[in-house]
């Protein structure tokens, strides 16, 4: 059975992510109070629905519960409702909740009105940039939690014609490589697992999970 989500919210955010989840094959229902974003999602989503979602009988009527998660991407120019709509959802008994937050202070008040998760997009993409500027070799990272960071990053000069058992990545760096992305003539290639004993090839891109802030360290030092 196809998962189901419902995106609350049709800005830039809450219109790129319920397309984004269409094109994987997500059931998505859309929802928003401007009539001409609804209209814009229905082209991809499953569902859309043209309603304000802080009139409580009305957001009752998409049957919350019956969602895999439902995601209330309010902008931040509204808080006020984002956190009422989360509010009003945990108390429709959603399975899980994901709430956009503008700030710490926001996501602080989600969370005590009911949110699972929240996420600050605007911050998460200027973290990455950041990376991505500091460090010429950083490709690009994503989160997996609070804990993770999964980072994609260009072989650093000392590591190629090496293999992993000669670079110990675990242990000196706290990093562990789960996938090489071989560079091609035509461009990027396709991601393979390492073969510990198999050397790293100059232009290969190396996918690395760790804690955040572990590879940033890791290339500082190399």
């Amino acid at each position: 059975m196809r998962r189901q989500v419902m995106v609350i919210g049709l800005g830039q955010f809450g219109m790129a992510l319920a397309e984004a989840l269409s094109h994987r094959g997500v059931d998505v229902l859309a929802v928003d109070s401007d009539p001409r974003l609804v209209q814009e999602a229905s082209t991809f989503v499953a569902q859309a629905a043209a309603f304000d979602a802080t009139d409580e009988d009305a957001l009752a009527r998409t049957e919350p519960t019956t969602r895999d998660v439902a995601v209330c991407a309010i902008g931040p120019v509204a808080r006020e409702a984002s956190i009422l709509v989360t509010a009003l959802l945990r108390q429709m008994g959603a399975r899980r909740i994901i709430a956009r937050a503008a700030d710490d202070l926001h996501e602080r008040i989600l969370k005590l009105v009911g949110a699972h998760e929240t996420v600050n997009p605007e911050r998460a993409y200027g973290e990455r940039l950041a990376s991505r500027l500091a460090f010429s070799g950083l490709v690009d990272e994503v989160a997996l939690g609070e804990d993770l960071m999964i980072t994609e990053v260009r072989i650093p000069p000392v590591f190629v014609g090496r293999n992993l058992v000669e670079l110990t990545l675990p242990k000196r760096f706290n990093v562990t490589l789960i996938a090489v992305r071989h560079a091609t003539e035509e461009g990027r290639g396709d991601l393979r697992l390492p073969s510990p004993r198999e050397a790293l090839s100059d232009g290969d891109i190396l996918v690395l999970v760790g804690r955040p802030g572990a590879v940033t360290e890791m290339l500082e030092r190399v």
